[in-house]
């Protein structure tokens, strides 16, 4: 339920503060005094898109705050889902700033339009003359139906919903399985390939880095004769470096016996010509071997080419490229073994089909025999509602088992055919129905819904337009009769319906003492009631005649209302 409303410098509203109450609550005032205002500024606060020409003349920004009280509206999960704390009270707020910009604030955390309109989606339905209205939707128009028929869905639904999960888990089964028997052979066909290609490689673990020695072994083989060779020439050269340490043990041999210095110096010296001369023939030994073998060489570079591109093909090393393998060819082996599975599944899927069809034929009995209760019943609303000629009905599409498409919700399409006129056909709705024919149509609806949907607050935009007499006392009682379990704000200029108000508000217009022009909302006394009802019938406020004929209009709603207690 919508609480309170503060509005700031929206359009001719410097700042307004509205506190709505339970059951009907009625706008009303003189033509132009900004009666729309106030619903444009809900409309806003409950997410529609926003529009620079809304702030007020000379103000640099505008802002509408909401306070919702929600007990009871099952929106917990879904302000969790957004991260916003969840209390009996939900306080949204919305800015809007002469450059374009804004923010929006639910229970104090930020969120974006959508995430707004989806929360609101769930408090508050507004009709107006120039809505794109949800009933307009053949998808809504469907649920509606749904709603109505309750229970009686409920049964059909989730075994149609078990069926359905259970057919696709059988589809990803034969998914997995290779599809039919086309599918399965050409997958078969791909896999064996596969597994050859790989089988015939045989690839080992820590070969690729061994060709990739290899490789860089054959790019660089002059170099390393080069280096080879002169490494030899080095030590083993005439006057190299194992002459040169032979010269220098020699050149101690005669001083050893002087000290034992000198003998421990020669001894080293002679191992380190021993040494000397063991690498350099080691040395020559390796240059003596060094063979550029052209055909390994380019054994080498095809077999590094052949992993690369398996690796392209199955997977980024060797490792996974077997373990690939692996999973190949089990599912190959499954494949190649799987008939009986496959038809297993088939048989089942099939099965399931037949029960499938017959509860879609179920849900669309259901859904046929409600609408035409329920399409009966809106007639008859509307009948009083000032459309005489009024038909209205509900058109499924006819389908049979080859052109069944069952989803979560059966095989149904359909939608809602309004005539308002008659010897007029059957159309959609979008095609015939005025502003305030529609939001007549709303209400009968609504009437016929009472007491089934889960929307705490209604809000009508002069749905009262072109209607007097008898047919306003029954918008009148058809407001009471839905406000009695659910919030109404409305905009009327009818006193049937102000006089039918468990809360009035009057809008006027006035000019400041510098000139500017300001819309005021004042909430009305029972006393001030009587005076706007009598404003309304064109009376004068003195005359016993009017407040007479004020009083009765009073005295008859308080009757209404209290005969429906």
């Amino acid at each position: 339920m919508l609480e309170k409303l503060t509005i700031q410098n929206v359009a001719l509203i410097e700042r307004a503060e509205i506190e709505f109450g339970p059951g009907l609550n009625i706008l009303s005032g003189e033509t132009g005094a900004g009666k729309s205002v106030i619903l444009d500024s809900i409309n806003f606060v409950l997410g529609a898109k926003a529009d620079r020409s809304m702030i007020r003349y000379g103000e640099d920004a505008c802002s509408v705050r909401a306070v919702f009280r929600t007990e009871g509206s099952g929106l917990s999960a879904l302000l969790r889902d957004m991260d916003i704390e969840a209390d009996d009270e939900l306080i949204v707020s919305r800015r809007l700033r002469s450059d374009g910009r804004g923010d929006i604030k639910v229970n104090g955390e930020s969120v974006n339009a959508a995430m707004l309109r989806k929360l609101t989606a769930r408090l508050v339905d507004v009709h107006g003359q120039s809505e794109h209205f949800y009933l307009l939707s053949e998808a809504n128009q469907l649920a509606l139906i749904d709603r109505m028929a309750g229970e009686r869905l409920s049964a059909p639904k989730g075994q149609l919903a078990s069926l359905l999960a259970e057919n696709r888990a059988l589809q990803a089964k034969i998914k997995s399985l290779g599809g039919d028997e086309a599918e399965r052979s050409r997958r078969m066909d791909i896999l064996r390939y596969q597994l050859d290609e790989i089988e015939r490689a045989a690839l080992q673990e820590g070969e690729e880095e061994a060709l990739a020695a290899k490789k860089l072994f054959y790019a660089n083989i002059e170099k390393i004769m080069r280096s080879l060779s002169a490494a030899v020439e080095a030590m083993t050269g005439e006057g190299a470096a194992v002459d040169n340490l032979q010269a220098a043990r020699r050149s101690l041999a005669d001083i050893g016996r002087y000290g034992e210095e000198y003998a421990s110096a020669q001894a080293r010296l002679e191992s380190l010509a021993l040494e000397a001369e063991d690498v350099g023939e080691t040395l020559g030994a390796l240059a003596e071997e060094l063979v550029y073998d052209e055909q390994e060489a380019e054994e080498v570079e095809n077999r590094l080419d052949h992993i690369k591109s398996l690796k392209k093909k199955y997977g980024a090393s060797v490792a996974e490229i077997n373990a690939y393998g692996e999973k190949i060819a089990a599912e190959y082996d499954l494949l190649a073994h799987c008939d009986e599975e496959f038809a297993k599944c088939t048989a089942q899927i099939q099965k399931n089909g037949v029960k499938i069809a017959a509860l879609c034929r179920e849900i669309t009995a259901i859904r046929k025999q409600t609408a035409e209760i329920f399409c009966g019943k809106v007639e008859g609303e509307l009948r009083t509602l000032a459309i005489a000629n009024a038909r209205f009905a509900a058109q499924f599409d006819e389908y049979d088992d080859d052109t069944m498409r069952p989803g979560a919700d059966g095989a149904d399409s359909m939608r809602f055919l309004f005539s308002a006129n008659a010897g007029e056909p059957f159309k959609p709705l979008s095609k015939v129905i005025s502003g305030g024919e529609m939001s007549r149509l709303m209400l009968a609806i609504k009437t016929c819904m009472s007491g089934t949907s889960d929307i705490e607050t209604y809000i009508f935009d002069e749905i009262d337009a072109g209607i007097s007499g008898r047919a306003a006392k029954t918008v009148a009682e058809k407001f009471a009769d839905i406000s009695a379990h659910t919030q109404i704000i409305a905009v009327s200029h009818l006193a049937q319906i102000v006089a039918m108000a468990d809360r009035n508000f009057y809008i006027s217009k006035s000019e400041t003492p510098e000139g500017k022009t300001v819309t005021s909302i004042a909430p009305l006394s029972a006393e001030d009631s009587r005076k706007e009802i009598i404003r309304l019938l064109g009376g004068e406020a003195g005359s016993d005649a009017a407040q007479g004929l004020a009083s009765e209009l009073a005295e008859s709603c308080i009757a209404y209302k209290n005969s429906r207690k």
